[in-house]
């Protein structure tokens, strides 16, 4: 215990000792960062690939580059994955592809995806996965879209491309980290019926979401 001082005959209580004051641990960790730096360590953020190389059971056909289809604009995150129908029954992934690629040309419209799933489960890439596509309205900015095939006007998806779409969207959830609260439906976001089937009959949405959280992750 400190002693008691006196001044002038009184007594005067000791003075505080005051504790040191550390930065707060932000600076402390910047910091720490920095010095690895200046001695040359290499320090490494873990985060998902900006443009990862997609499994072999996917078929790349990039678009070219264009204003209507392939703006090549960088998508700076990515925050959820965005389902959709083609709206054109009976047609084929290969067949919605030209129609993408045609666009360059015609520039009718502004219209693209990432991926589209096929009749027969085949899965093409179109855009990658660090460029938006215009799929999505304004989630454009930091989703990824998924456009699906499908037999008739209904808009159900046959069982090849039913699985297809869970595969994909297994893979594209583990790449970036996702929940199945971050799959999501074009109605979701501008409330146009899309995909079809998942808006007239949200039970069958719910399947396909408690499916995808039964789907085992995928390797590449």
């Amino acid at each position: 215990m400190e002693e008691t001082r006196t001044r002038g005959g009184k007594r005067v209580a000791p003075r505080k000792r005051r504790g040191v004051r550390l930065p707060p641990l932000w600076i402390l960790a910047a910091l720490v960062v920095v010095l690895l730096l200046a001695k040359g360590v290499q320090v490494v953020f873990f985060s998902a690939p900006k443009d990862p190389a997609v499994p072999e059971w996917v078929r790349q056909e990039l678009l070219e580059v264009n204003e209507y289809s392939r703006p090549g604009t960088e998508l700076e995150q990515v925050n959820g994955i965005v389902i959709h129908y083609v709206g054109n029954s009976g047609t084929t992934a290969q067949q919605n592809r030209s129609y993408f690629a045609g666009l360059a040309q015609s520039g009718e419209t502004y219209a693209s995806s990432h991926f589209l799933v096929g009749l027969d489960g085949e899965i093409i890439q179109c855009v990658p996965l660090d460029e938006i596509a215009y799929c999505s309205s304004q989630r454009n900015v930091d989703t990824i879209s998924i456009e699906c095939c499908h037999p008739d006007a209904e808009g159900k998806f046959n069982e090849a491309t039913y699985q297809s779409l869970l595969k994909l969207t297994r893979w594209l959830m583990d790449t970036y980290d996702l929940t199945t609260e971050q799959v999501i439906r074009h109605y979701d976001v501008t409330g146009k019926e899309c995909p079809l089937y998942y808006v007239r009959h949200p039970d069958a949405w719910q399947q396909f979401l408690t499916d995808l959280k039964n789907t085992p992750s995928t390797d590449t």
